[in-house]
């Protein structure tokens, strides 16, 4: 049987496949740490990168469900898509960042400048891009 996608939900799919390879990508370095470290043990953010990235798929994944069930035009749909799946891949590109470096434990005890507004835009937009699409699916599947 073959299923048949609109667009936007292709295009959601492929980024929840790519933020899983990823967080399979991050695994292995977080192995690697652990592997190597006198204490057996990954950089914090090396752990929650991978972690993170984890979540971050399967929510992408929860995000093509719904918009593929949506009533919205499909625009409308990528575009609220599009916002969330920005700020998943931003946030794991924080951790990866901060692993990487090994300069912190906690990126909100020395915050750099605009890391407020980053996090204001990031809870509008996921918060935001969630509602668009769950009233999308009201619209479509329960009204």
């Amino acid at each position: 049987m073959v299923v048949v996608l609109s667009m936007d939900a292709k295009i959601v799919l492929l980024a929840a496949g790519l933020i899983f390879l990823l967080a399979l990508l991050l695994g292995v370095w977080k192995y690697r740490q652990m592997a190597t470290s006198p204490e057996h043990a990954a950089h914090p953010y090396v752990d929650i990168a991978h972690r993170a990235a984890l979540l971050y798929s399967f929510a992408t994944l929860l995000l093509a469900a719904f918009v593929t069930l949506s009533g919205w035009p499909s625009s409308v749909n990528l575009a609220a898509a599009g916002v969330m799946i920005f700020f998943f891949v931003a946030a794991i590109g924080t951790y990866v960042h901060h692993g990487r470096r090994r300069d912190t434990d906690n990126q909100f005890r020395h915050p750099v400048r605009g890391t407020s507004a980053f996090m204001a835009s990031l809870i509008v937009g996921e918060i935001g891009g969630f509602a668009v699409l769950l009233a999308g699916f009201v619209k479509a599947q329960l009204l």
